[in-house]
This record gives C-alpha cells, structure tokens and sequence, in this order.
C-alpha cells in the first residue's frame, strides 16, 4: 500500500505559500514606482479645449498639436518638486525642437505667470488647467508628471514625478528619437 500525499501536502502547504508570497514581494520591489502604468498608453490622448496662459482668449486643442510629437508637462507654482524639476525642462527646451507644452494644473494664471517670470519659460505654449478636468482626463495623480504624445495624438510615456536629466536621457530622449524616425 502506497503512503498518501495528503499529510506531505499539507505539511508543504505553508511553505509553498511562503514562497509565492516571497515571489510577489521581489516583483513588487523591483518595479519602479515612478512607472505608474496608464490606460492611455498607445491609445488617443484625451480630448481638451483648455486657453492659453498668456492668453485666455485663445484656445488649444489636442487637434492643433497634431502632426509632431510633443510632451506634456504637468505642473503647477504651488508644487514643491516642480520648482526641482524645472531646471531640466528649461535646459531640454535649449537642446530640442520638440514641442514642450505645460499644463499649468489648478493654479492661479497671475501666480503662473510670476513663476515663469522667476523660473524661466521653457514651454511652447502653457495651457490652463484651472478646475484641474484635463487633468482628469489624463489621469494625473499629482504634479509633476509627464506625457510624450506622438504626432498621431496617442499618448506613448507616461511618467509621474520630478523628471531627471537621466530620464530625459534614458527615457524621453530616445523615445522622441523613435518617433522621429518612424
């Protein structure tokens, strides 16, 4: 007569647990958490009609951007670690042609504006996002995050925090280069 494998199992049951759970925790550890993963990716970027900062009478839609590849920064005056950033997308903006919007997200256009004025203006154009439904829209979590649309008007990149210059490197500037070439 064969010995059951029932009293083994259970005795392994534990263990075997155990180690799925370990598993999951080395998984969940080694992702970035900077990489929050977005609906949007490959898909259309959301539809907006939002004014210009230095203008309010005009507006911008994501069907004027059509036709080149463009990012998106989210950010605001009143946002600590966009004041960190900042640097880099000003030194970005010097280097590339590559359309650099700002959507300035629930902030107060004299207060964006004065901020600039300090900061230095990077942007193409800044939009305003005043009651924050763009943002929304895209799905932002906070200030700063980034978006990298192609010319298409599909959203391929989706990075929330402060932007490093490694990141431009590593990340946007390749990605941009991709574009570019296809």
């Amino acid at each position: 007569m064969k010995p059951s494998l029932g009293p083994v199992l259970r005795a392994l049951a534990p263990l075997l647990i155990f180690l799925a759970l370990i598993a999951l925790l080395w998984r969940g550890l080694s992702l970035d958490p900077l990489e929050v993963p977005s609906p949007l990716i490959d898909k259309p970027a959301p539809a907006f009609s939002l004014p210009r900062l230095d203008d309010p009478t005009q507006r911008v839609t994501g069907r004027d951007l059509l036709g080149q590849p463009w990012v998106l920064n989210v950010w605001a005056s009143w946002c600590g670690p966009c004041t960190v950033e900042h640097p880099v997308w000003v030194d970005f903006a010097r280097r590339h042609t590559v359309a650099l919007v700002g959507l300035n997200h629930k902030d107060r256009n004299d207060h964006a504006r004065a901020w600039l004025q300090r900061h230095g203006d990077p942007y193409r154009l800044v939009l305003v996002d005043a009651d924050g439904r763009a943002g929304i829209d895209f799905g932002v979590y906070g200030v700063p995050e980034t978006y990298v649309i192609d010319r298409r008007g599909h959203v391929r990149l989706k990075h929330v925090g402060i932007v490093s210059p490694e990141f431009i490197r590593t990340r946007i500037e390749p990605l941009l280069q991709e574009l570019a070439d296809g």
